[in-house]
This record gives structure tokens, sequence and C-alpha cells, in this order.
């Protein structure tokens, strides 16, 4: 009997144990990236790069698992940080992070620096490495840029609920809010997510956010369709739409779209496949007649499930942007250089191929 009740005590100890342990999981993915940028002001060519990079696109590593608390509730959490493996960056910014809990009867909680609810149903980009590029929509920097609408960001001091499965309704909700010491502002910011999914192929959602990843609203609607749930051909469509309203004073609302496509290769021993994606954003970030089109095209093959090669090719066009540059002249109180901005045209050409693993 005490040899019964001492297993059974190990078993438990060792059920704790095995629940408590955290995975370490990660991505690293390096690509050499052939750049072209060109941009056009009132003095002519005012930024002209023509150079090879190596470039790390979204690397990271984490820590995540969850423990029971009771017989229908698990402690969730979550620790996720990116770098540059390229060594361009060397510290680590804090990605996804959180404590959480899930509960069987009101659904899972996650609190701390979330991704927003508008990512809930952004089924559509296909793009990787340099060009999975959306939510740059001005140049913040010297560095003339590829830009697009804005898009969906982690959002500190934050709460994201996400809405149980119900049996015989096929859409997944969601709800966040956050508080209004986010990046020092005084708004508290909210927002909420549909996505309806049968499994049959066909995807639909909406979203709404209220200060979160601007000063003003979003709305998100997106629909994607598996072409081979319905007849032989491997293709997978995706078109996003999306309205920035900003609260800046005289700001024109940003509208943007996206088309996607991808389909798989039959030909191949392992899985492959590839895409193309086209961006277009008029007025961006609420600036009248700041329009920008975006063109890609690219491939990936799987040596493994983990082990992922990419290439890929694509041009950004963007009109009556900012641009802020040197002008090469010290400020005689402070020796500090005097920067300007002007406003013009850009184009950026990226050619890329690289290895991504996951582990």
């Amino acid at each position: 009997m005490k040899k019964l009740l001492l297993a059974s005590a190990v078993a438990a100890l060792s059920v704790s144990a095995a629940n408590a342990a955290p995975t370490l999981y990660g991505k690293a993915f390096l690509a050499a990236d052939y750049e072209n940028v060109e941009f056009d002001g009132p003095a002519g060519n005012m930024y002209d790069e023509d150079t090879l990079e190596i470039n790390s696109h979204a690397s990271r590593i984490g820590l995540k698992g969850s423990e029971a608390m009771t017989a229908n509730t698990d402690v969730i959490y979550q620790l996720e940080y990116g770098t540059s493996i390229d060594g361009d960056n060397a510290t680590f910014t804090n990605r996804d992070t959180y404590l959480g809990v899930v509960n069987k009867q009101f659904g899972e909680f996650r609190v701390g620096k979330n991704q927003s609810s508008l990512a809930r149903i952004d089924n559509v980009v296909v793009n990787q490495g340099y060009w999975d590029n959306l939510g740059q929509t001005q140049n913040e920097s010297e560095v003339v840029e590829a830009l697009n609408m804005a898009d969906s960001g982690r959002i500190n001091s934050s709460v994201i609920w996400t809405a149980p499965k119900y049996d015989g309704l096929p859409v997944q909700l969601s709800a966040m809010y956050s508080s209004d010491d986010v990046n020092g502002n005084e708004n508290e910011g909210f927002g909420v997510a549909a996505l309806f999914d049968q499994g049959t192929g066909f995807t639909a959602g909406i979203a709404y956010d209220k200060d979160q990843n601007i000063d003003g609203d979003i709305i998100r609607g997106t629909a994607t369709v598996d072409l081979g749930k319905y007849m032989a051909a491997p293709v997978r469509l995706g078109a996003l739409y999306q309205v920035a309203d900003y609260d800046s004073a005289g700001s024109e609302k940003e509208k943007g779209f996206i088309i996607s496509g991808e389909m798989g290769l039959t030909n191949f021993a392992r899985p492959a496949s590839i895409y193309t994606q086209y961006n277009n954003t008029s007025n961006l970030n609420g600036f009248d007649n700041s329009d920008s089109d975006q063109i890609v095209v690219g491939g990936k093959y799987m040596y493994k499930d983990n082990i992922i090669a990419h290439a890929y090719a694509g041009m950004n066009k963007a009109d009556n942007i900012g641009y802020t540059y040197n002008t090469n002249e010290q400020d005689p109180d402070t020796n500090e250089d005097i920067f300007a901005t002007a406003s013009g045209d850009a184009e950026v050409l990226v050619v890329g191929a690289g290895l991504e693993y996951l582990f």
C-alpha cells in the first residue's frame, strides 16, 4: 500500500513538473537583399542607394507554457523577444509578452503586451522577408523605406479576450482594451474582431480599432478562399480592405486594400509554393494625395517542416511623401546637425533570398 501511495505521489509530481515546464521556441531568418532606393524631391534626386545587404527578418526567441489552476482553468504565459541576428541591432525587443488564464466557459484572457485585435482577422498577407512590411506609413529616419497602410501593432498595457468556441457558431470573437498609459497618451484604446470560419475553405473577418494603432479609428475587413476545397486547384486567394480615420485636424481618411494569391507546387519532393501580393494605399498617414503601390512575387520551399528557403522580388512606389534629410549644416548654438523635411516621390526595389529556421 505504501509503495502504491509513493508511486502515485511521484506520478502527480511528474505531471505537475511537466505542466510547469516552459517551451523554448524561436525563429532565425536571414536573407541577402539587393536594394535599389531613390527619392526625388524639390532638389532633384535627393537619395540614391544601390546596395546588397544581409538582413535579419523578424528573428525571435521565446518561452511559453501553461499550468492547471483548476479542472477548468489554466494559467498561460509567454515571453517573446525579437533580435537581429545579423548584428545590426544587438538588443532584444519584447514582442507578445503576457500572463493570462484560459477557462472553458469564459474564454481566454491575456494581459501584457499583445498584438492588437486587427491581427485576429489578418490571414491575407502572404509576403515574406523584406516585403512583410505592412504598417510603415511614413519615413521615420534618413532612410527611405517601402510605405503601406497602417497595420496592427503590439499594444502595451493591454488585455485581450478571446471568446470560447460555441457549438454550432463558426465565429471567433475577440475584444481588447489598453490603458491610457500606452505611449504616454491620454486616450484609452479598445478593439473588437470577428472571424467567420466554417472549415470549408472560406473565411471572412471584420475588425474595429480605436486609439490603439493610431490616434483615431481603423476598420478592416478580410476574406479568403481556398480553391483547393472546391476544385483541383491548389490556390488560396485573399483580399483585405481598410479605412483609417486619423484624429489630426485636416487629415484625410487613409484607404488601402490588398489582393493576394498563393499556389502550391505539386511537382516537388517537399512542399513548395509561389505567391504574389498587391498593396494599394491612398492618403498615407492621413495626408492628401500621398499614395503608394506595391507589387511582390515570391516563393518558398520547405526542406523540412522547420527549414524553409525563400526568394522574393518586389517594388514599392510612393508619391508625395515626406523625407527627413541632413542639410549638412550645424546649429551655431548647439553644433548639432540641422535636419529638414522635403516632399517627393520614392521608389524601392528589393530582390532577396534567404533561409528560415524554426525551433
